[in-house]
């Protein structure tokens, strides 16, 4: 019995990682990104682009997902991406942002220069 349970195991892990993304850019929290998302409207598609804060990143494997925070007609609008999902088109980062934590709920209760997030410069070249 223990064949059949590792054979539907292994099957299990076959179909999951055929669903997984390679083309996902390197981002944490703190950094700005552009998701385009796939919209269904009657019979067509089209793309629709998210700008905003990464706030928050979680899960692993097919399960990944990120919260993107954006202003949006002077309200703040937070969306929950799940990043392996077929109505995701594609991922770009803008800015890399320098925060000490993981998921930085904080920026909520913040506003004006208190929200800014520091930006990652590209390091310096040396001059011989």
């Amino acid at each position: 019995m223990a064949s059949k349970a590792t054979k539907t195991m292994s099957s299990k892990y076959d179909i999951v990682n055929n669903q997984l993304r390679s083309d996902l850019p390197d981002f944490t929290s703190g950094d700005t990104i552009k998701i385009d998302v796939k919209i269904k409207e009657g019979e067509k598609f089209r793309t629709q682009t998210f700008e905003g804060l990464v706030i928050k990143t979680q899960g692993s494997g097919i399960t990944y997902s990120v919260v993107v925070r954006k202003l949006s007609n002077g309200v703040f609008v937070e969306r929950t991406f799940p990043l392996h999902s077929p109505i995701v088109d594609s991922v770009t980062v803008l800015k890399k942002g320098r925060v000490r934590r993981a998921r930085i709920y904080y920026i909520r209760n913040l506003s004006g220069k208190a929200a800014r997030i520091k930006e990652v410069l590209p390091p310096k070249k040396e001059k011989k």
